[in-house]
């Protein structure tokens, strides 16, 4: 062989490693993605419930990012044109060019300005359907400025629906947030406190583990204007404190600009019961756990019995959640056995009582169904709930238990760990 033909060969391998190395981080990239056959399934599930539930629709547009994310697999700014016949339509401004690395989505186009689809697209049908519960006013008006609708309906209830009921792909991204929680707030938690610290310094610092164990930074919620980084973090009886979030605990909060995060000024002490109530996140898929901690010594021996009766409705909440099964049933069943003397400040404190006891999770932390009056339409397999009893006790705080399950024939499956609650930290 010359020195030419052995230069040749060198730099025919060194090219073939150069395109396997590139095919491999590809494969990688591809695998990072939402796959194909499942964004096709969600847009199927969601044309088939639209059929069934507004069976004159025409066209559907998606504006919010966690919608877009589920039936694209990705989220800019953009929109996302569903028609009742052809291909769905994905036009992103802002990054297209994201938009084209992260998702296996076909109809993927650009815009710079809603006038650039409204070019391609033509003038929409007279009446199209929009996430009411999302877009404001001032978007919708622009919407029926460049594509000439004139009606609008809600599809929210629809998108909820869908949603609602879990593929095996979402699960199994739904069960690896369950386990970074179940990590963190069992094993690592407890080793974060320290008498004196304030609520504040325990949030940044479990901020700081969930991160490293591989939480995505952020707890999406479906509630309107409800800005959340983690949770309720509150030591005594500042997870009694009233909030605007519709949820049995509380806190302090750093003042009325920051209602949900922990006070900077309420600090650790011998006894304190601990709250810690968070949302946990992995490629978009949310867990949501409530853990309690006893730090120095023990709680009065009437909170642990209430705490107890919680765990035992939780328990009983668990069995039942099985396809077939009504949420309101399951609700209705629960409350009929509770009473103020047995059981005093169910699910809130005082006056201040939520009126369900676990929620649909997902994309969102808070999804539909809930286990409440007038959520009458049976459980399916694959449906995903928050379960969480919990009761105010005067002078020490909320206690109960909160955790995740999974809706299968043989009752939840919890994905978020076992842990009764109440850890003594001495």
């Amino acid at each position: 062989m010359t020195l030419q033909d052995k230069s040749q060969k060198a730099a025919d391998m060194q090219k073939d490693a150069v395109v396997q190395k590139a095919n491999d981080m590809k494969k990688t990239d591809d695998a990072k993605k939402v796959p194909l056959p499942e964004l096709e399934q969600r847009l199927r599930r969601f044309r088939t419930a639209m059929d069934e539930k507004e069976p004159d629709w025409k066209m559907a547009l998606i504006v919010s990012k966690v919608n877009q994310y589920y039936f694209t697999g990705t989220m800019q700014e953009g929109v996302l044109f569903i028609p009742r016949d052809g291909d769905a339509v994905y036009y992103a401004r802002r990054s297209y060019e994201r938009a084209l690395d992260e998702s296996l989505f076909p109809g993927i186009r650009p815009m710079e300005t809603y006038r650039d689809a409204a070019a391609a697209l033509g003038r929409l049908p007279e009446t199209v359907h929009i996430e009411a519960d999302f877009v404001p006013y001032g978007m919708c008006a622009r919407l029926q400025k460049y594509f000439g609708f004139e009606n609008v309906k809600a599809l929210d209830a629809v998108v909820a629906k869908v949603r609602s009921v879990k593929s095996p792909y979402e699960l199994e991204l739904m069960v690896r947030a369950g386990d970074i929680h179940r990590r963190v707030m069992e094993e690592r938690v407890p080793k974060l406190f320290r008498e004196g610290m304030s609520e504040a310094e325990l949030t940044a610092e479990i901020f700081k583990v969930l991160i490293e164990e591989g939480h995505q930074g952020v707890a999406r919620f479906n509630m309107f204007d409800c800005e959340v980084l983690l949770g309720h973090i509150a030591f005594g009886e500042s997870s009694l404190y009233p909030t605007y979030f519709n949820g049995p605990g509380g806190n302090y909060g750093l003042g009325p600009e920051m209602q949900l995060m922990g006070s900077r000024e309420n600090r650790l002490a011998s006894g304190d019961l601990i709250f810690v109530d968070t949302g946990c996140a992995f490629k978009g898929y949310q867990s949501d756990k409530t853990m309690t901690y006893v730090f120095g010594r023990p709680l009065p021996a009437h909170a642990v019995e209430i705490h107890k009766k919680c765990l035992e409705i939780q328990e009983r909440i668990r069995e039942m959640l099985r396809p077939g099964i009504a949420p309101s049933y399951i609700y209705e069943t629960i409350m009929k056995d509770i009473d103020e003397s047995s059981l005093p400040n169910f699910m809130g404190f005082r006056n201040r009582r939520v009126k369900f006891l676990g929620h649909g999770i997902g994309l969102h932390v808070d999804e539909l169904p809930v286990l409440a009056k007038g959520f009458d339409e049976p459980l399916q397999e694959g449906m995903v709930f928050a379960v969480e009893p919990k009761a105010g006790v005067e002078g020490v705080g909320m206690v109960g238990i909160e955790n995740t399950f999974i809706v299968t024939p043989e009752g939840g499956k919890c994905i978020t760990g076992n842990h009764p609650g109440l850890m003594e930290i001495y």
